[in-house]
């Protein structure tokens, strides 16, 4: 029982992160406005709003490829460690909580899958 409540408790937040991310790297790649305008707000141009984009598209796809779901994770948690500082330096603090959010989220899935990762190995240890 408890190992299936694991189970589809991870596939719940796999699920919701990649929705979320497919959403937000479609919005940036489609060029929607909001979007524009905070990668101007970054200063950054919107060169970078582009590679966001592949970025949470490709992680929120690997969230569900056997064998890389701790890969799409990680690209996904890091992303939004950045976007979690963007938010605290230029954007502005009430705006960071849903990267606070989607971050832990991913960094949860990253865990769950960490023996994917040669660094740390079948062992689960560092």
């Amino acid at each position: 029982m408890r190992d299936s409540v694991r189970q589809y408790g991870l596939l719940a937040l796999k699920i919701l992160a990649g929705l979320a991310f497919l959403a937000a790297g479609t919005a940036k790649l489609a060029g929607a406005g909001m979007m524009v305008d905070t990668f101007q707000a970054l200063g950054l141009g919107q060169w970078f709003r582009y590679v966001t984009g592949v970025i949470e598209i490709a992680g929120a796809i690997l969230l569900f490829v056997p064998g890389r779901q701790a890969y799409g994770g990680a690209i996904l948690t890091v992303t939004m460690v950045g976007a979690s500082l963007a938010h605290m330096v230029v954007l502005g603090a009430d705006t960071m909580l849903p990267a606070i959010l989607l971050g832990a989220i991913t960094a949860v899935v990253t865990w769950a899958h960490r023996e994917q990762l040669p660094w740390i190995g079948a062992s689960g240890h560092a």
